[in-house]
């Protein structure tokens, strides 16, 4: 389970990062409080613009960052406290992740497999698997520089899982992919929930959030706008359709964009 209450993330900008962002203030709240719970054999999603603090929850959830305030548990252990135990239990997967182009597949998802103190067995049998559901079993020994954008994604995502986590937190886990891969992984995400795993995603594609997600969390400059299943958004929102319920929440928080979403 994975439980996050009063989660606050500040982040001081230096001079520079003012002048870029255009900021006038030299501190920048990118998570403003917010409150959710990921139970077992659910998917949990984070739906969102670029820039609305997904990614910011995503990693401080997977304890890459700190909480300003607020507290993270992921299987009862606390994300600042109890930062190794959490990592042992989760999968963390960011479009940010890059394998090293030099090494084949099968070198790096042993080497990966060998971090997280698993036998060569072990390893092996868990790569084989992978490998077969993710179609890499023959560009096992290729090198990933040259490999295809769509097969470097479904290698960075058996390298995650080779641990077989408790927990799984994907970073839009669909976006770039082609339609063939995207819909590998959608299916793969299904088949972890059936298995009972503790699952959370962010997405800014409504179709990628109304299949998969059990329910989600539509954030909105920081803070979540809405919770609940896709039949409870839809009633609070007072719409029939997530995509007019999102604009909706996005108008909400930001009258002055009313009459571009409009247009």
């Amino acid at each position: 389970m994975i439980k996050v209450s009063g989660l606050i993330k500040i982040y001081k900008l230096t001079k520079r990062q003012m002048r870029q962002r255009k900021e006038k203030e030299n501190v920048k709240t990118a998570v403003g409080g917010i409150d959710f719970e990921v139970k077992p054999g659910e998917i949990f999603g984070l739906l969102g613009p670029n820039g609305a603090g997904k990614t910011t929850t995503l990693r401080c959830v997977s304890t890459l960052l700190s909480p300003t305030e607020g507290t993270i548990q992921v299987c009862g252990f606390d994300t600042v406290e109890q930062g190794v135990e959490v990592r042992r239990r989760i999968a963390f997967l960011t479009n940010e992740l890059k394998l090293d182009g030099h090494f084949t597949p099968r070198y790096t998802i042993r080497y990966f497999g060998s971090l997280y103190g698993m036998s060569t067995s072990e390893i092996e049998i868990r790569a084989e698997a992978l490998f077969k559901t993710f179609g890499i079993e023959g560009f096992q020994d290729t090198k990933i520089d040259d490999l295809s954008t769509g097969m470097k994604q479904k290698l960075s995502i058996a390298v995650s899982l080779i641990h077989d986590p408790e927990v799984v937190i994907f970073d839009e886990p669909t976006n770039g992919l082609d339609i063939v891969t995207a819909r590998t992984v959608t299916d793969y995400l299904l088949s972890l929930k059936a298995q009972g795993k503790t699952i959370i995603i962010s997405t800014h594609i409504m179709s990628v959030a109304e299949k998969l997600c059990d329910r989600f969390a539509v954030i909105l400059n920081g803070e979540i706008a809405a919770q609940g299943t896709l039949e409870e958004v839809l009633e609070e929102v007072g719409e029939s359709d997530l995509e007019d319920a999102f604009f909706r929440l996005y108008q909400r928080q930001n009258p002055e964009a009313k009459e571009v979403v409009r247009a």
